[in-house]
């Protein structure tokens, strides 16, 4: 990586253009500020076959020990990694952490000349941003929202590549629309998609006042909006609900077939993306796997877990990491220890289904006619 970096500030001697960083760009969060100050920056190529090889600046962060275990989180729409900035604090002390803003998003470049923010191109983004940039041999993955549909992709990648170079040892997912036909999409949603409500729609974003004070995160979401004109991107980024209609099947697939460990976690109060989802998903394609996997809802979260309650987050991730998941066999009487003794915001762990005719052996019987001894 050291070698990496090293390249890329000749590069930026070369050409100042190189790195994000719109320099007349007026910060009115510190947060937002220090968030952008601690990162840096590579070049990325994009392998979507419209985009014509076009070069895209990408902004990352790390955070901890680079001795600890590796954990790479994957943002999702509309936002950007500084959507963990509430959950990584509970976890930088224990694992080495790396995060990326998504091309369109956050503080990395947002082309707008007809450029297309494809997920499978940024699942290939992730797997340069592994090998060539923080060079991570063995961590878990954790997605979020449109991140989920992009790990999906990255996951499916990585199981077909007899050599990745690397080993995904966890795989959290989280609140998603990762299967649409049960979600509950919102106006805003359908509008982007319109390509005369859609510019609109944006124009207006664009036309109301910028926030400049009050809760100091809302401030920070509302200037990281704004750099490189991130509203206007939103139109374009936006359209990635059409690459997962089409292929959601296809990467949903890849779960069973998967040989790494899952997590999944979901916010009951989501609204947009309810938990039909998860249990669908679940049962589709995580119940029956022979690999570990285990099912969470957080009760008193809605759609951005890591937002709403992270520390209930950080407890499942440390608990799944240390390897206290129960076997299959077991899970039973560790679900009804686990959950009488958890509080009101702790999340409640889920079992798997095992669907049968149940029987009562020794117990009295059953006829049409009554029961009998």
């Amino acid at each position: 990586m050291k070698r990496v970096n090293q390249i890329f500030l000749f590069l930026v001697l070369l050409s100042p253009n190189l790195v994000s960083a719109q320099d007349d760009f007026v910060f009115y969060s510190e947060l937002a500020q220090e968030w952008h100050t601690g990162g840096d920056y590579f070049e990325w190529t994009s392998t979507t076959r419209n985009n014509n090889n076009a070069r895209v600046n990408v902004f990352y962060r790390t955070w901890g020990n680079p001795g600890n275990p590796q954990l790479l989180i994957v943002h999702g729409f509309p936002n950007s990694s500084f959507d963990f900035q509430a959950l990584i604090p509970l976890l930088e002390n224990d694992y080495y952490i790396a995060a990326l803003d998504f091309p369109g998003s956050g503080f990395s470049e947002k082309p707008l000349n007809g450029f297309s923010y494809m997920l499978e191109d940024n699942g290939k983004l992730v797997d340069y941003f592994v090998r060539e940039i923080v060079e991570f041999d063995d961590f878990a993955l954790l997605t979020h929202d449109r991140g989920v549909s992009i790990g999906l992709s990255f996951l499916g990648d990585y199981i077909d590549n007899p050599n990745p170079g690397y080993t995904i040892n966890y795989h959290f997912l989280s609140n998603s629309g990762m299967f649409l036909p049960l979600a509950n999409l919102v106006p805003f949603q359908y509008a982007i998609l319109d390509p005369e409500r859609g510019p609109q729609l944006i124009a207006n974003r664009k036309a109301a006042p910028r926030l400049t004070e009050g809760d100091p995160v809302s401030v920070a979401y509302a200037d990281i909006f704004k750099f490189n004109d991130g509203d206007s991107a939103l139109l374009h980024v936006g359209k990635y609900l059409l690459e997962r209609a089409e292929n959601e099947f296809r990467w949903l697939d890849n779960l069973p077939r998967s040989p790494v460990p899952v997590a999944y976690f979901w916010g009951l109060l989501d609204n947009v993306n309810p938990i039909r989802i998860p249990n669908y998903v679940w049962l589709t394609y995580l119940n029956e796997r022979d690999v570990e996997s285990s099912f969470w809802v957080l009760p008193t979260a809605g759609h951005y877990p890591q937002r709403d309650n992270p520390v209930e987050v950080a407890k499942i991730i440390n608990l799944v990491l240390n390897g206290e998941v129960p076997d299959r066999a077991s899970e039973d009487e560790w679900m009804r220890s686990y959950n009488s003794r958890r509080e009101a915001e702790d999340a409640v762990f889920v079992g798997h289904s095992n669907v049968r005719k149940m029987e009562f052996p020794g117990a009295i019987q059953y006829t049409p006619d009554g029961y009998t001894q």
